[in-house]
């Protein structure tokens, strides 16, 4: 019998696969699997002091590197508090490998405290899940995991593929490493694409929905081509996973959050072509609307999300068709006390090329887009499944990825609380992160959603400030009591200065910018 533990098959067959960083919140169960990667020098073992942390610092990771991170995390409950970022990479489709160490397999049957139903757990965010219940089975068990997680389905790239792994499956013996087999590309759809081409040479009321890989230069290039030859109206979907974006590239207005401005937006819509979309639905249900945004009798046609078809679609309609770019401009620099608007405008003003942004601003973020619609080329990172605490992780994940890339995180105050432990792992691996807070001392997103609702009414709606209301943080001491330097803004001109500095100087920076809050 081989002498190679469980551990080593699993360790060697993610090097050999492609994976190299593991973004880790491990326990007593997972020593077996510490001790291998901190013995494999390919391997590089990001230490997170929360599993949320973990799980979506591999989402950012996996969307920025366009590979697959590892997690590690301790059992059900492990697991448990990293869900809500697994269901934001699920969204996203990014391509990811989370393991989650269990009781050895002749323990399970104790029910010790910690035992739990890992799988059931895990499949609610996965699209596989596997437990080798032998050393002999470890390497070929995670070569599958990686082949899950890297195939596409639908409208995503990849997805979250979750490894069970029993501690004495990986302390004993027998295992070996595996290969993991290449995927199989998708043939392209040519009928489908030919079809689409009449209608929009033919049809008027169109509209191209573009979202997922499309969000990137070459497909943007291509819808941007298709919109200027056809005239279709040309749209991004509301939170999609990875948008480059800035001078030189088409300009997409995205789909907007509350669901009267999105119906809105769609109106008079006869035909509906997703690039890379799905379909468009209201984020929560509302009495007496409809769950769909499309107006009644509009078609959809689905391209599928293979950026070749819609490379294919430009090549029929817009042959020698030039998109239209947004121009190279900047806003000038505001003055005064610092709202959510004049930083939106000091970011646009100083965005260095190459960025990274991560958004997480929540209400503080509608005028973003408008202020950074012309800066140099960066990549914009969204809040694909709506749980937040994804920002800081996201942006921990980004920074390692592209270490050579400035990022800066823009995070709502209430967001920010979620995952706070993120700024530890920032300063412990030196990692290149301006974080700007927008603190409005306020959950501003549930005022609008009350207010859409009409739930308090007269002296009401001033009892409802004790739900909506979270002052007294201070995000200062927070970031400078995990070694992460911090300072306050509350004028223009202090947020202008402050960030100019963070991003001139390396390592991870916060600036807690006091803004008043604004609705949804």
């Amino acid at each position: 019998m081989s002498g190679t533990t469980g551990a080593h098959a699993v360790l060697r067959t993610l090097v050999d696969g492609g994976i190299d960083v593991c973004f880790s919140n491990p326990g007593t169960s997972e020593m077996h699997l510490v001790a291998e990667m901190v013995a494999t020098p390919e391997m590089r073992l990001v230490l997170c002091l929360f599993e949320g942390v973990a799980t979506g610092a591999a989402d950012g990771y996996g969307r920025m590197a366009e590979k697959p991170a590892a997690t590690l995390l301790h059992l059900g409950p492990g697991l448990g508090n990293g869900v809500a970022n697994l269901h934001n990479a699920r969204r996203a489709g990014t391509a990811l490998v989370n393991i989650v160490g269990d009781h050895a397999t002749y323990h399970r049957a104790f029910d010790a405290p910690l035992n739990s139903d890992i799988a059931a757990l895990a499949g609610a965010v996965s699209k596989w899940v596997g437990r080798p219940e032998s050393a002999a089975r470890a390497g070929a068990d995670t070569a599958e995991a990686i082949a899950a997680a890297t195939s596409a389905v639908g409208h995503l790239p990849g997805g979250v593929a979750t490894l069970i792994l029993p501690s004495d499956v990986c302390w004993s013996t027998g295992g070996a490493a595996a290969p993991v087999p290449a995927p199989a590309p998708a043939p392209l759809d040519e009928q489908a694409v030919e079809r689409v081409a009449k209608l929009l040479l033919g049809t008027e009321g169109c509209v191209l929905l573009v979202g997922g890989a499309n969000m990137r230069r070459a497909g943007l290039n291509a819808a941007g081509r298709i919109a200027a030859a056809t005239g279709a109206d040309l749209l991004a979907e509301k939170s999609p996973a990875r948008h480059e974006r800035g001078a030189g590239i088409p300009r997409l207005d995205r789909l907007p959050y509350p669901r009267d401005l999105a119906a809105a937006r769609l109106a008079g819509a006869r035909h509906l072509v997703l690039a890379g979309a799905r379909s468009p639905v209201a984020f929560f249900a509302y009495p007496g609307q409809p769950s769909t945004l499309l107006p009644d009798g509009c078609e959809v046609h689905d391209l599928g999300s293979d950026p070749a078809a819609l490379a294919r679609l430009a090549e029929l309609v817009a042959p020698r068709t030039a998109p239209v770019v947004a121009e190279a401009e900047r806003p000038g620099l505001p003055s005064g006390e610092l709202t959510a608007e004049k930083a939106a405008a000091v970011l646009g003003a100083l965005m260095p090329e190459g960025a990274i942004v991560v958004d997480e601003a929540i209400t503080s973020d509608q005028w973003l887009p408008e202020y950074t619609a012309g800066a140099p080329v960066h990549d914009w990172l969204n809040i694909t499944g709506g749980s937040i605490g994804m920002g800081l992780p996201v942006a921990t994940g980004a920074a390692v990825a592209c270490p050579d890339r400035p990022v800066i995180s823009l995070e709502a105050d209430g967001s920010a609380m979620y995952t706070p432990q993120a700024l530890w792992t920032q300063s412990r691996e030196a990692l290149d992160v301006t974080t700007v807070i927008f603190d409005n001392a306020s959950y501003a997103i549930l005022d609008g959603e009350l207010r859409r609702l009409g739930a308090f009414q007269g002296a009401d709606v001033q009892r409802s400030r004790s739900l909506i209301d979270i002052p007294g943080l201070d995000f200062v001491a927070l970031a400078n009591g995990m070694g992460v330097p911090a300072t306050r803004a509350r004028t223009a001109e202090e947020f202008t200065a402050q960030l100019r500095r963070a991003l001139a100087e390396p390592g991870p920076h916060l600036i807690d910018a006091v803004v008043p809050p604004v609705s949804s």
